[in-house]
């Protein structure tokens, strides 16, 4: 009998199997351990995303109690505020020309210290530092607070995926949002009095009909893009370099034109995305495939499942740079036909960052390393998240 416990040992080993069981047996399944349905079909995903019925209140439990009550929260006129607050930061001109020097500057320290070494660790040395330095120093505080700043976000990635409620997750996660905010609200308070030419500085002066985000959104805004950007952009970097490696003739197509490296990162949103599901709560009765959802109840959306329906793609299990029902030109905005960034409303406010900061630091790993092989298997790992936890490579340095 096939298995369809998302919790399940064979689950965490390798979900593939796991989610088109339930695509094709149980597109509706209730999990007893979660007290929550599961929904996976592509359709009944972009429902979710997409249908006003499906909230986001779950978040009230999920995330407020370690970011505080964030943007991923409000609806309406306040969300379309917040977002318009946020947003222009992270697209446009200001991406542009402020943020993505600070982008290619930690691309390059960070590529610099193995550059000649013909070994490394990518995850260790690259992907799981370079997002969250980028976020750092595009919020303008101090380079010596990186290290800081990976504690708490590893911390706070773990209450996130901590489905099976072990305590001293908890405790530290709780622990991890007074220590953040200690830090943060003095630095909010700084910019307020003096604003500087970086993100913090943005967000503690960005008003629309007179409206300005509190401190306390702030912190929780900064709370929220630590683990947004960063665990996308690690994740999705370590997966698609493994996609890569694993494909020697699309891992050419890019190197031969660089511009293939934004439909890698779709691809691999798409094919293996590092987040493998997201919560929603419906406010009414709704349908999908397999049956009814009753109001109020939590739904896990499985984003993995859906992008490998093959109700909507053609060999979805094929890793394939230049597929033609994935549509590349649309794949970081909200028209994207994959379920990678969400869809609707809350459709990743930091797409074209992540973009910018994945095509940025690949360029900069493809000049400085040529002839990539495994050392060893890299299998991912992980159900919340995804992606392998070491990837051991070796390379012939190209200086």
């Amino acid at each position: 009998m096939a298995v369809i416990d998302i919790m399940s040992p064979e689950c965490q080993t390798d979900p593939a199997p796991v989610w088109e069981a339930l695509r094709e047996t149980a597109p509706l399944s209730f999990h007893e351990g979660l007290d929550a349905y599961v929904i996976s079909r592509y359709d009944d995903v972009e429902q979710a995303f997409k249908n006003p019925v499906f909230t986001t209140d779950n978040y009230s439990w999920q995330l407020e109690p370690v970011h505080g009550r964030t943007i991923l929260q409000m609806d309406g006129r306040e969300h379309s505020i917040h977002r318009g607050l946020v947003s222009p930061a992270f697209r446009g001109s200001e991406l542009a020309t402020t943020f993505a020097p600070v982008i290619l500057r930690n691309a390059r320290e960070l590529v610099d210290e193995f550059r000649d070494a013909g070994e490394v660790d990518l995850v260790d040395a690259f992907t799981i530092r370079f997002p969250i330095n980028v976020i750092v120093d595009m919020l303008g505080l101090p380079k010596t607070d990186h290290a800081l700043f990976h504690r708490w976000y590893t911390s706070i990635m773990a209450f996130l995926g901590n489905l099976s409620q072990d305590q001293d997750v908890i405790d530290q996660g709780l622990r991890t949002k007074e220590e953040l905010q200690a830090y943060m609200l003095p630095h909010i308070a700084e910019r307020r009095a003096a604003p500087r030419d970086d993100l913090l500085s943005t967000l503690c002066t960005a008003e629309i009909d007179g409206a300005r985000m509190t401190e306390l959104e702030i912190k929780a805004f900064v709370s929220l893009l630590l683990v947004a950007g960063g665990e996308t952009t690690d994740k999705a970097m370590a997966n698609m370099m493994l996609n890569l490696v694993n494909h020697p003739d699309q891992m050419a197509k890019v190197r031969a034109d660089r511009t293939l490296i934004a439909n890698a990162f779709a691809e691999t949103l798409r094919h293996s995305p590092p987040v493998q599901m997201i919560m929603r709560q419906p406010s009414a009765d709704v349908e999908v495939s397999g049956g009814t959802i009753p109001a109020g109840a939590t739904v896990i959306c499985l984003i993995a499942a859906a992008n490998r329906d093959p109700r909507h793609y053609t060999e979805p299990e094929r890793f394939d740079i230049t597929r033609p029902d994935l549509d590349f030109g649309k794949a970081f905005a909200a028209a994207a036909n994959h379920t990678g960034f969400a869809f609707g409303r809350h459709f990743c406010v930091g797409a074209m960052l992540a973009k910018t900061e994945v095509e940025t630091a690949t360029n900069e790993l493809l000049d400085a390393m040529e002839d990539i092989e495994l050392l060893e298997p890299a299998p991912p790992s992980g159900l919340f998240t995804r992606a392998p936890s070491s990837l051991r490579l070796r390379f012939r340095p190209t200086s």
